[in-house]
Order: structure tokens, then C-alpha cells, then sequence
């Protein structure tokens, strides 16, 4: 008979969401309202339970009224939960797993040791984490090779060839055929990421996060819909998004006189501001005549957005464009751009290139502001 599950991890409630001012707040509250969508999907899917691998709180010292939160929400769902604590929320003394809300619950399993769970139709194999870090794989201990019944693997670490990854809680690529798994449920990395066997079918992967968490996360903001037909077959896998907010990071460079145009005209039209936290980063040649739309750009990103950012650094005055200097009164305050420009545009060093480029504009502004 098949098994069906959603599975989700690092949902990291109470996260500091540090860097985004005002709009912090939201951050955190969205990562709530998108487990209220996440059981709303259960629902629709009827799966029959939900796996969480890993990272539910971002640390043990979150607020417990945090944790009666989460605990009170997923205590009202028909069905079936299974977690895992992971780095972040390690079972430890004094961890959040030690909240009474979890057994108050009678549909919440928080799996406290590295034992099967057997289940009418299937059988989980969870590995919690009882440590920060760790070099030993977490899902060593398992072996599913012997059982009759679906076997479901719940970890949380880095699968070996991440990316940049250190070797804490290295899980093998192959962890699920090597174990007898039919599948491996993974937390710990932010963005869904599948790992096909050979023969193509995915029996190992990463969900993602619920909820984008920072600028970078390449697919995250996603839950797994699995379904397993029986055991030793091939998991039929839905990618579902269920997040509520848009991480956008934009990069333009821009080189001719007049192209802050096209950045300003992508910008207006970006759908649903008011969910969106915006990273704009420009590069290349500032010219004189682009002054009123970077302070445009400014205004748009800084007022429309959850969230926005204008990173100008690596905008320099344009060489060729002898406006920044002419507009100047001469004397000591022109020589003193000359210099700048001289530095912004032919320095040797890029650091100070891009502290006389900011110092140049800065200039401009300043001239233009007291209106001589």
C-alpha cells in the first residue's frame, strides 16, 4: 500500500531576520502564517502524515510563547506529525523540546532517539541531532534493507558535494541505497535540492525551507508533496510553494547615459511590492544626466517594498562625462573633485577607487542641495 507525506524542515521560527529594520517583524510573522498554509495543503493532499527534518526554532533560547505558538498550531492538525530536532535546535538540556506543549499534543512525535518508528504502512528510521556539530553522519545507524515495509529516512546535515559546505553532519549522496531507504527525508540546506539515482528516480532531497529566509536562496520557500507506491518503488515528488514572500536580488550594470531608465521601468513593474524584499545592486558608469532616476530608483525601492535596498557602490562618475567637474565654482572644491574623479576612475587601489567614487557623488549631492 502507498504512503503519502508532506515533507518540510528548517522552518527556523524566531529567526532574527537581522539587516531588515521594520520589515523584520513581518519576516518572522510570514514564517508562522506559512505553516497554516502548509497544514491547509495536508489537508487538500490527505496526506497521511507530516515529516519536519530538522530546524524548527532557530536556536533553543527562542521565546516560549514561540513554541506554544507552533505547538498549539500543529496540535490542531488531523493528523500525524513527525520531527526531528536539528543544529539549530539541538536536543540538548534546556532545549525547546522540553516545552509541555509537545505533550500536550497527541498527534506530535519529537523522535528523542535513533530508533525506528513503526507505522501501519511504513516504518521511519529519524535521526535527531543532540549537538550543534558534529563529523559523524547522522543516518550511519540505519539499516532498512531487511524491512517489508516503506522505509523513511529523516535527517538533518550536509549531503556530501554541497556547495561551500563544511564536512558537519555529512550525509553520503547515495545515504538512501546505501541504508535500504526508499526514501531520505534531508534538512539543513535552505533550498530544495534533489539527488536522482543513477537510473534518475530522486530517493534523497532536501525540501527547503517553508519561507525564504534570507537573499540567495535559489529555490527555497517550498514544501515536498511524496507519495511512495510501495516499497522499492520510485517516489513520485511535488515541489508546492508555500511561501508567502519574494526575496528578489537584482543586478544591473549599466554603462551609456540614460540606461537607469530600463533598471527603473523593471523596478515599477515588480508585482506586489508590498511582498517583496528587494536587493538592487548597480555597477558601472554614473553619468550626471542619471542623478534624478538613481534618486528615483532610491525613492521606488525605499518606499514601494516590504524591503529595499539600493547598493550604488559599485556605480563610479562617468570619465567622460565633464559635468561632475564644470557645475563645480572653481577653486579648492573643483581641484578637489578633479582629484577624486582622477582616483575614482584610475586608482590603483579599489578600495580607495570606490571611497573617491562615493566621496565625488556625495560631493555632487551636496552641491546640488545647498543649490550653488
Amino acid at each position: 500500500m502507498s504512503v503519502r507525506f508532506i515533507h518540510t524542515a528548517d522552518w527556523q521560527i524566531g529567526m532574527k531576520a537581522a539587516g531588515l529594520g521594520n520589515a523584520a517583524a513581518t519576516v518572522r510573522e510570514a514564517r508562522i502564517h506559512s505553516i497554516e498554509r502548509i497544514l491547509r495543503l495536508a489537508d487538500d493532499q490527505g496526506v497521511d502524515f507530516l515529516l519536519i527534518t530538522g530546524d524548527l526554532f532557530e536556536d533553543n533560547a527562542v521565546d516560549r510563547l514561540l513554541i506554544r505558538k507552533v505547538g498549539d498550531l500543529l496540535g490542531r492538525f488531523s493528523r500525524p506529525v513527525y520531527i526531528i530536532p536539528g543544529n539549530h535546535d539541538p536536543l540538548v538540556p534546556g532545549s525547546v523540546w522540553e516545552h509541555p506543549v509537545w505533550a500536550e499534543a497527541s498527534n506530535i512525535t519529537i523522535a528523542r532517539s535513533a530508533d525506528p518508528i513503526e507505522l501501519d504502512r511504513c516504518v521511519l528510521y529519524p535521526c535527531p541531532l543532540k549537538e550543534k556539530y558534529s563529523t559523524q553522519d547522522p543516518t550511519a545507524w540505519i539499516d532498512a534493507h531487511q524491512t517489508e515495509k516503506i522505509a523513511i529516512g529523516l535527517a538533518h546535515g550536509n549531503v556530501e558535494g554541497l556547495p561551500e559546505a563544511e564536512p558537519d553532519y555529512p550525509i553520503p549522496r547515495d545515504a538512501a541505497r546505501r541504508r535500504g531507504l526508499d526514501f531520505l527525508a534531508v534538512g539543513h540546506w535552505h533550498s530544495h535540492v534533489p539527488y536522482p539515482d543513477p537510473d534518475g528516480s530522486v530517493r534523497l532531497a532536501y525540501s527547503g525551507t517553508h519561507e525564504t529566509s534570507k537573499f540567495g536562496e535559489r529555490d527555497s520557500g517550498n514544501v515536498l508533496v511524496v507519495e511512495i507506491p510501495g516499497r522499492g518503488a520510485t517516489p513520485v515528488i511535488e515541489c508546492v510553494p508555500t511561501g508567502a514572500l519574494r526575496w528578489v536580488s537584482s543586478r544591473h550594470a549599466v554603462n551609456e547615459e540614460g540606461s537607469l531608465e530600463d533598471v527603473l521601468r523593471e523596478v515599477r513593474t515588480i508585482e506586489n511590492p508590498e511582498a517583496v524584499l528587494l536587493r538592487l545592486s548597480l555597477s558601472g558608469l554614473l553619468f550626471t544626466s542619471d542623478r534624478p532616476r538613481l534618486s528615483s530608483l532610491r525613492e521606488i525601492v525605499g518606499t514601494r517594498f516590504l524591503f529595499g535596498a539600493v547598493e550604488d557602490e559599485g556605480l563610479i562618475p562617468a570619465p567622460d562625462d565633464d559635468a561632475w567637474i564644470e557645475t563645480l565654482p572653481g577653486g579648492p572644491l573643483r581641484e578637489a573633485a578633479v582629484r577624486m574623479r582622477e582616483q575614482a576612475v584610475s586608482g590603483s587601489d579599489e578600495q580607495a577607487r570606490t571611497v573617491a567614487a562615493r566621496a565625488l557623488i556625495e560631493l555632487f549631492d551636496l552641491k546640488e542641495q545647498s543649490g550653488t
